[in-house]
């Protein structure tokens, strides 16, 4: 089996970012049937029927791995920062505790709902 660009960008991480960042992989890819997982911009991003809409990445300063709503903008949640980015937000995680997977869920479904609406149009 050869490895793709998607699989080894998990892989090249080290414990405990990689458990991290495989546990949010699939807390997102549960959210919903119509979210894949693709490989754009050289990072792995989840899309809603083809339109991207969350990303995962480690941040350079703080060393922690994030996820990036494309659409954060558009609603506000205490747990997400904007920082230089003019549309995006991100939520910040420590790899070495549990995740909150409640407010991770909950985040997820507002920047879901955007695109379940038609706020954002897919396709």
């Amino acid at each position: 089996m050869t490895l793709t660009q998607l699989d080894n960008f998990y892989l090249q991480k080290d414990e405990p970012i990689r458990s991290c960042l495989l546990a949010l992989k699939d807390i997102i890819l549960k959210q919903d049937e119509n979210v894949s997982a693709d490989w754009k911009y050289g990072m792995p991003f989840f899309c809603y029927m083809g339109k991207m809409f969350c990303y995962l990445w480690v941040h350079k300063k703080y060393h922690q791995p994030y996820i990036g709503i494309v659409e954060g903008k558009r609603f506000d949640h205490p747990a997400l920062i904007i920082e230089k980015r003019s549309r995006m937000k991100i939520m910040l995680f420590e790899a070495d505790k549990d995740l909150p997977v409640q407010t991770i869920e909950h985040i997820l479904k507002q920047a879901l709902d955007l695109y379940r609406t038609g706020i954002i149009k897919t396709r």
